[in-house]
């Protein structure tokens, strides 16, 4: 046991590298991923108006009006709400506005009867979830010469709750092949998604989980090579942003760490 412990130790030293190096910019590139999706989706809004309206209307027989009202919510909230979020301005508000448009679009678009849309939904609640766990961290940090009455429990909560709901991104890209590629891209995958929800060495189990994803985001959604009459186009890039948004969550935890509620951190108290 003592070489992988070893190897072990040295990943988790190069990791913490990586992050003290990358302390300043991390939050805000989980942040612009984590939006990503909800940027993306906001501007087809306004790219594709007619579209949409016409497709709400169709879909759901409501009239122009109330479509319109639809893809104006849509619009402005997830556009609003971005900016919000990467400002730091209200990021409370800005979260629950584009969790708002998340529940919107569950029942909107029939996504709570496909279990696997609706699983990537609830991966992208959990990544808004460690974006307000920063929030207060941030909000904490500006009292830091105040004494304490004891942890933040609420953001320990945030932190928990969201670890586990990225864990449903990961599900819906395991795919049941034989052949030893992808065996093992499913069993890495799995270790390092259970390392992240139970919180054991949780930043080098993100990070690596990050540099796993990415390459399977870049691998089975290159949207971009796909022609733009192609309505595989449309759903690549869908999945795409979704993932950078989970990818999001993902660095935020490597920035913030697990949380009080995790095997780290019951291993101070060991």
């Amino acid at each position: 046991m003592q070489i992988p412990n070893e190897y072990v130790s040295t990943a988790e030293d190069v990791a913490d590298q990586v992050i003290r190096k990358g302390k300043n910019v991390l939050p805000t590139v989980a942040r612009l991923c984590l939006i990503s999706t909800f940027l993306e989706d906001g501007l087809r809004m306004w790219f594709q108006w007619s579209e949409q309206r016409d497709y709400m209307d169709m879909s759901w027989g409501c009239g122009k009006f109330l479509a319109t009202i639809f893809v104006i919510v849509n619009l402005v909230g997830q556009l609003g709400g971005c900016v919000m979020v990467l400002g730091r301005l209200k990021v409370d508000i800005a979260c629950g506005m584009l969790f708002f448009i998340v529940v919107l679009q569950t029942f909107a678009y029939s996504i709570l009867w496909d279990m696997q849309f609706l699983l990537r939904n609830l991966a992208l609640i959990g990544a808004l979830l460690l974006v307000l766990a920063e929030a207060r961290a941030e909000g904490r940090s500006l009292f830091a010469g105040v004494p304490s009455l004891g942890e933040n429990k609420p953001k320990t909560y945030l932190q928990l709750a969201g670890r586990i709901l990225l864990a449903f991104m990961f599900i819906t890209l395991l795919r049941f092949e034989v052949s030893f590629l992808q065996i093992v891209q499913d069993l890495l995958g799995s270790i390092l998604m259970i390392l992240v929800t139970v919180g054991y060495r949780t930043k080098l189990s993100a990070l690596m989980l990050v540099l796993v994803l990415t390459v399977l985001n870049l691998y089975h959604n290159a949207w971009w090579a796909v022609p733009t009459y192609k309505p595989l186009r449309d759903f690549l890039k869908y999945d795409f942003f979704q993932t950078l948004s989970v990818i999001g969550g993902l660095l935020m935890i490597v920035y913030l760490g697990p949380g009080g509620v995790s095997m780290d951190e019951h291993k101070k108290k060991w």
